[in-house]
């Protein structure tokens, strides 16, 4: 969201104090942020106590920058957190998922006795694979129970789990494997989008082509198209897991055993392994699950609208609610999977109480209209979340209208894959909400907005955002490569840990997220760098030089466009140029994913440089954004960009 955008809705004066109604019932009270200022690190080892631990840590934190350790002296099991407990203490017959499928009419009930049983079962046929503790274990799923069980299997081993998002193509696959060195993969044969069906074990085998260290695969079979097999290597779930014990004796592993893997985009064509560990992970994630969405595990029933390939997932679709035993709502589909009315359908059949989306996904609802959601008896919703990105205040003012129906608290959300759990957003029934603001940090979180050198700014400024001390769920490293996670998160500004957004303060001290700074756009919530795109359309024949940047996008928040110079070979030379450009918007979606693919490619003769041959992306911005250039005068050839303007007025903007 741009400086601008946020001034002209602050003159507006739109802020909604809490209700009463919800204040007096809410989980969090007033005092909850000058109890956790007073020590925090002392207010996060209560909160551990969420978690259960089978030897509880006298050691809170310790650290020596950019190294931390939470409750390093405790012992515990995820699994056991998510799982057994609930089991333990008489609540296993709640349900804990009610899956739903692609298809209308296709749905699951899972009580946490199942879910006990289920994992179990996926672990024992992991240790028949032969995994042990330490392993790391690619998953590349759809959105169905499965994945859930697998991704609590390998914790309960003391293994580790790298989750790849089932969009992703193979040799996004491939080089993650490799990266973090998988034995082993949990996939499926195929997804469902829209009614159709969509192989993934294909993409698996051809990954495995350059993965040779990998001994076994474990498929869930999930459409009926034929499946290529290899003897030996592949295992039918069916047919491993479901002839297992379902009971088995969890080993307690100490609290900074590694626990996932989840892997980011950065400012190079490689993707960071984000690494986190296992008791200050959980610690955060329970306890902001806790108190951002005011869980009432007894009543609610929650749904956040993601997918367990990314961060969102991970934390609060699996261990930050299974470990508060709560009901959830775990949907496989797109939002108009069956129909632009699917939400609304699955809201009202399961008295959805809370739902936690991106702005992405709501500005394509606000796109179809109010009038779909005024269908449906929608009134179970008492609390919204957005994640991802900043939220428009337009389609917050829309959300909070027209779904939560001018009554349900918003808690905007900021936080990423590397933080592991939000850090900053309002809290329900405390904190008074403007559209678009994440308002202040939570407590016992400490975040500063700062100058180019580093300083605090003041209120009405703008600068960088940046975490000031440390907290539980901070990601541990880079997996493989601690000298990157130094220089990417700690350098810029020492001793303050940054991951590249842009922040304000408004006249009131309220926080306003402002985007990336740096070469990673943000694509409907989903990072991806400049680099990474741009390696994956020089890679394609046709293609001399390219150049990427992100631009502002009505419904995804940025959009990709990239500015192209061919080589144009003879047979190039001859092709129809439209035809050329969809040829290399799918050449992405195949080297990277669907979710890459640019919205604009523009075919230009030559880019931008400078004297000394440096690609000038700043003048693309410029013109991606239309807006007026700066100067050009180091430029080689000023009237370059001038030309390439002309030919983006020209160009066509893809509608997928």
């Amino acid at each position: 969201m741009s400086e601008a955008k946020i001034e002209a809705w602050l003159e507006e004066d739109r802020e909604f104090a809490p209700s009463e109604a919800f204040s007096a019932q809410a989980n969090a009270q007033p005092s909850i942020y000058d109890e956790a200022a007073k020590d925090p690190v002392a207010w996060w080892r209560e909160q551990a106590n969420r978690v259960t631990w089978d030897v509880a840590p006298t050691s809170t934190l310790e650290w020596e920058l950019p190294n931390a350790k939470w409750f390093a002296d405790g012992m515990l099991n995820a699994s056991v957190s998510c799982v057994d407990v609930h089991v333990r203490e008489g609540r296993g017959d709640r349900v804990a998922f009610n899956w739903v499928a692609d298809a209308e009419g296709e749905s699951r009930v899972i009580t946490y006795h199942e879910l006990y049983r289920e994992v179990c079962r996926t672990a024992n046929a992991l240790i028949e694979l032969g995994v042990k503790k330490g392993d790391r274990i690619a998953v590349y799923m759809p959105m169905i129970p499965e994945a859930v069980f697998a991704m609590l299997a390998i914790v309960r081993l003391g293994a580790i789990h790298s989750v790849v998002f089932g969009g992703f193509s193979a040799d996004a696959l491939a080089s993650r494997i490799l990266d973090s060195d998988c034995r082993f993969v949990v996939t499926a044969d195929g997804a469902f989008r829209r009614g159709a069906a969509t192989p993934l074990k294909p993409a698996v085998d051809e990954a495995l082509k350059s993965c040779p260290d990998v001994s076994a695969v474990l498929v869930v079979k999930r459409t009926d198209g034929a499946v290529d097999w290899v003897e030996g290597r592949d295992h039918w779930w069916h047919d491993i897991v479901e002839r297992q014990s379902a009971s088995h004796e969890p080993e307690s592993f100490p609290a900074e055993t590694p626990l996932f893997i989840m892997y980011t985009s950065g400012t190079t064509a490689k993707p960071k392994g984000i690494f986190h560990t296992t008791g200050g992970y959980l610690t955060q994630a329970a306890t902001t699950y806790y108190y951002v969405f005011d869980v009432k595990p007894e009543t609610d029933v929650c749904w956040t609208a993601a997918d367990i390939g990314w961060i969102t997932g991970h934390s609060y679709i699996v261990y930050g609610p299974l470990i508060n035993g709560v009901t959830q709502i775990m949907y496989e589909g797109l939002p108009d999977s069956g129909g632009r009315d699917r939400w609304w359908k699955i809201i009202s059949h399961y008295k959805a109480t809370i739902l936690y989306t991106a702005p992405t996904t709501i500005r394509t609802l606000m796109k179809w209209g109010h009038q779909i959601p005024e269908g449906y008896d929608l009134s179970s919703l008492r609390l919204l979340g957005t994640v991802g990105e900043p939220i428009n205040p337009e389609a917050w003012m829309w959300y909070r209208k027209n779904i939560g129906g001018s009554r349900c608290p918003i808690v905007d959300t900021w936080w990423q894959t590397e933080t592991g759990a939000i850090l900053c957003s309002p809290l329900p029934g405390i904190t008074a909400t403007k559209p678009g603001a994440a308002m202040r940090a939570l407590p016992g979180i400490s975040v500063a907005v700062v100058d180019d050198a580093g300083n605090e700014v003041g209120n009405n400024s703008g600068g960088y955002l940046v975490v000031t001390a440390p907290w539980p769920s901070m990601t541990r490293g880079i997996w493989g490569d601690p000298d990157r996670f130094m220089s990417t998160y700690w350098a810029r500004f020492p001793g303050k840990y940054f991951a590249g957004d842009g922040a304000k303060l408004d006249a009131e001290g309220d926080l306003w997220l402002l985007g990336r700074v740096d070469d990673v756009m943000n694509i409907s919530g989903h990072r991806l760098s400049t680099t990474e795109v741009e390696h994956a359309l020089v890679g394609h024949h046709a293609v001399a030089e390219a150049a990427v940047v992100g631009a502002s996008d009505d419904t995804t928040g940025q959009a990709i466009v990239a500015f192209v110079t061919l080589k144009l070979s003879a047979d190039d030379a001859d092709k129809d140029q439209a035809a050329l450009i969809e040829e290399l918007r799918a050449h992405v979606a195949s080297v990277i994913s669907p979710i890459a693919k640019p919205r604009q490619i523009i075919l230009t003769p030559e880019l931008p440089k400078t004297r000394s041959g440096k690609i000038m992306r700043r003048l693309l911005r410029d013109v991606a954004e239309n807006r007026s250039l700066g100067d050009v005068t180091t430029l080689t050839d000023p009237t370059v960009v001038n030309m390439i303007a002309g030919l983006m007025d020209t160009s066509a903007t893809a509608e997928d």
